[in-house]
């Protein structure tokens, strides 16, 4: 497990923990209470892959399907307005104490995992890791594959996932 000095700023989370696929698998081999939140977008998920033992699956941030930004030639994400309070319930069902392991993993360990990490955080979890190379790790730097993230993360690291997507934890608009 790292420290705040390892991870780069836009990484960094307020409790400064992080943890790699690898590492986060086994903490939650070691310890049952641990809970594996995902924040990624659900098309995201249906696309690259779902982490069998997923707790928790609550979006950071959502892409707007109903635009389509010709410039930026994407659709634009926004921040899940309802995040706090669906994450707050989803622990709350799982009986998460403060001093329970929460895992929180996106796609590559920065963005979405780290901010959704302090949110967490100050809902007043002592124990929060953000998943440092994500769910689809880092990008190739050379070769015929090259830009394309399949070195480390949870799916690169030969640990269970899947396409399919568990029901009981797959995120519900209103859930």
């Amino acid at each position: 497990m790292t420290q705040a000095e390892d991870a780069p700023a836009y990484r960094e989370t307020q409790l400064g923990l992080y943890v790699t696929a690898e590492e986060a698998y086994e903490l939650m081999q070691q310890d049952d209470e641990a809970l594996l939140i995902d924040v990624r977008d659900p098309i995201e998920i249906k696309f690259t892959g779902f982490a069998e033992p997923t707790d928790i699956h609550v979006p950071w941030v959502l892409a707007d399907r109903t635009q389509f930004d010709a410039d930026a030639k994407t659709w634009p994400i926004a921040r899940n307005p309802d995040f706090a309070a669906q994450i707050s319930a989803a622990l709350d069902q799982h009986n998460a104490e403060e001093s329970t392991p929460i895992i929180v993993m996106c796609r590559s360990g920065a963005t979405r995992s780290a901010p959704a990490a302090d949110l967490i955080a100050e809902m007043g979890y002592s124990e929060v890791y953000s998943v440092s190379d994500g769910f689809e790790g880092g990008k190739l730097e050379e070769g015929d594959s090259a830009g394309v993230r399949a070195r480390n993360g949870w799916r690169n690291s030969g640990l269970p996932w899947s396409y399919e997507i568990d029901p009981d934890v797959a995120w519900h608009e209103g859930k």
